[in-house]
């Protein structure tokens, strides 16, 4: 009876002892490799493949990433039906430095940025064959939202290019050589603010204003711009009937030209689009397998493809039928 009251006490289970600060430490697991200090991840090596019909020309894409994706090794180049390889590039990228080399050119761009205090920010760029390129200095000011933008020329000719940006647009001059030996200072600008329900945007540029409106609600978008002093008067019309089916009209006044394109998504990776440009006299339709602006590595399958029918209203028999295709492989 003793000795089964005694296994029955919690005071005389047989449980592992706690480990005490004088305990000295586990030994480290082994890693998958049956090493303590496992070697560095090998980076995926990303091919990207894209050929089009009408041009008949393959675009390949072959990068790595290296160092946590700190920077990025490219290279790049075309190949046509006959096998001929032309445009090769090869690019390096990181946050702060790119540099993005021309095989054929044997030259080299350089593009660089880094800030240099909490709210002043540097950015340049360098052509080495050229012997040009850019500087340009952004300092934000004290308000968010406002900022002032100094960029020049190097070698630098005339003053520099001056912007400011503040919550509702921006406004910039520039010297430009207007006639023989004679510069003359030029401003550009844009201003948007909340008008009517909608938004309201003037902009000028190159001695024109552009005055443009656009209302937006779930159902319906229209959009009048105004061009001065030229008077030309355009719309767009888009007209959503549901979740996947979408309308689109434009119009111009001063030229009768006219255009619409339909549109239906079949879930996130289908679409259709249908439409005709009364300028150029056409009818096209299309397909997309994958999203039409996303990225090959969203699509199924990591494939893209895009289906395309013109015809042209003067000669159908000269229809085409085109097709484009990019596809990526992570090795």
């Amino acid at each position: 009876m003793d000795m089964e009251l005694a296994l029955r006490s919690p005071n005389h289970m047989a449980l592992p002892p706690s480990p005490t600060a004088a305990d000295p430490a586990p030994p480290p697991a082994p890693s998958n490799n049956g090493f303590i200090f496992p070697f560095p991840k090998r980076p995926t090596l990303r091919v990207t493949t894209e050929f089009d019909s009408e041009s008949t020309v393959f675009f390949h894409k072959i990068s790595c990433k290296f160092f946590d994706s700190l920077a990025k090794f490219k290279l790049s180049f075309q190949n046509s039906s006959k096998g001929d390889v032309s445009e090769p590039q090869l690019s390096f990228v990181s946050k702060h430095l790119s540099i993005h080399y021309d095989l054929e050119d044997q030259n080299a761009l350089v593009k660089s940025s880094f800030d240099i205090g909490p709210k002043l920010h540097l950015k340049a760029a360098h052509d080495v064959k050229a012997q040009q390129g850019e500087v340009t200095m952004v300092a934000d000011l004290a308000d968010p939202g406002y900022a002032l933008e100094l960029s020049t020329a190097v070698p630098t000719v005339g003053l520099p290019k001056a912007t400011f940006r503040f919550p509702v647009g921006e406004i910039s001059l520039q010297e430009e050589e207007q006639e023989e030996f004679k510069r003359l200072l030029s401003v550009n600008g844009i201003v948007k603010a909340q008008l009517l329900n909608g938004t309201g945007t003037a902009q000028y540029k190159d001695e024109e204003m552009n005055l443009r409106y656009s209302y937006k609600d779930e159902q319906m978008s229209f959009i009048p711009s105004l061009s001065l002093p030229s008077n030309a008067l355009s719309f767009a019309f888009k007209r959503r009937f549901g979740p996947s089916n979408k309308l689109s009209y434009w119009y111009n006044f001063d030229s009768n030209y006219w255009s619409a394109v339909y549109k239906r998504t079949y879930g996130q990776d289908f679409k259709f689009k249908a439409g005709y440009d009364s300028e150029v006299r056409l009818g096209w339709a299309s397909l997309w397998v994958g999203q039409e602006t996303g990225k090959a590595k969203t699509a199924p399958m990591k494939m893209k493809v895009q289906f395309m029918l013109q015809v042209p209203q003067d000669d159908i028999k000269s229809s085409a039928l085109m097709f484009r295709v990019k596809k990526r492989w992570d090795i």
